[in-house]
């Protein structure tokens, strides 16, 4: 399991379609990063695994001056072609029992998780961090889901008991709310991805997020 503590705050999962749209996504991750994201995720389901691959080293070489960890999601072949730092996989997607022993022990590991249920002790103990979601309704992945609400979101991190986001439509005028709901940050899609300036929509994300945050 990784050593040094994760910077959840703000965690940029980027979108390849989204960022095309605007500012790049390179030029994206570091606006972010520059502004205070601690991890930054690639989830391109469009994209074949080399143009995946390609666009993982160019995101690893750009984040490691900032020692912000790159997490591929869901393929485990690009995370290690790529020689990213972590993997991140959904209910649907490898176990962590195989996405551990494909990746090695230290690789952060992150999973998602959607209800109660999903937290299994014996997985939860292989993982470095969740992501419970969708908190709100979202547009970004039309396979998230239905809404949990805040509520759930609550109960979910206080059974898992591991470092969590919340993550699903979360943005400027929400992520206060979030911040009351004892998670360790908010995982963001097109609240930066295709934003006209992603250093400022960060910057105000973060503090959003602060202002309201439930101290553990």
């Amino acid at each position: 399991m990784t050593v040094k503590p994760l910077n959840l705050t703000l965690y940029l999962v980027l979108d390849p379609d989204l960022c095309s749209q605007s500012v790049g996504i390179v030029e994206t991750a570091l606006a972010a990063v520059q502004a205070g994201a601690g991890i930054v995720q690639l989830r391109a389901p469009t994209w074949k695994k080399r143009r995946m691959t390609e666009c993982a080293r160019s995101l690893k070489s750009a984040l490691t001056p900032f020692h912000v960890p790159l997490i591929i999601d869901d393929h485990a072949d690009v995370m290690l072609a790529a020689n990213a730092d972590g993997l991140h996989v959904g209910q649907q997607d490898l176990t962590p029992a195989d996405a551990r022993q494909l990746i090695g022990s230290n690789r952060i590991l992150g999973l998602s998780l959607g209800s109660l249920e999903d937290c299994r002790p014996d997985e939860l103990a292989l993982v470095d961090y969740v992501g419970i979601g969708p908190t709100f309704v979202t547009q970004s992945k039309p396979d998230a889901g239905a809404a949990i609400g805040l509520t759930a979101l609550q109960s979910i991190a206080a059974k898992a008991q591991k470092p969590s986001v919340a993550i699903g439509g979360i943005h400027i005028n929400n992520a206060a709310q979030v911040g009351a709901a004892g998670v360790n940050g908010i995982a963001v899609i097109s609240a930066i991805c295709g934003q006209p300036d992603p250093y400022a929509a960060s910057v105000s994300l973060l503090k959003a997020f602060q202002s309201n945050r439930k101290q553990s």
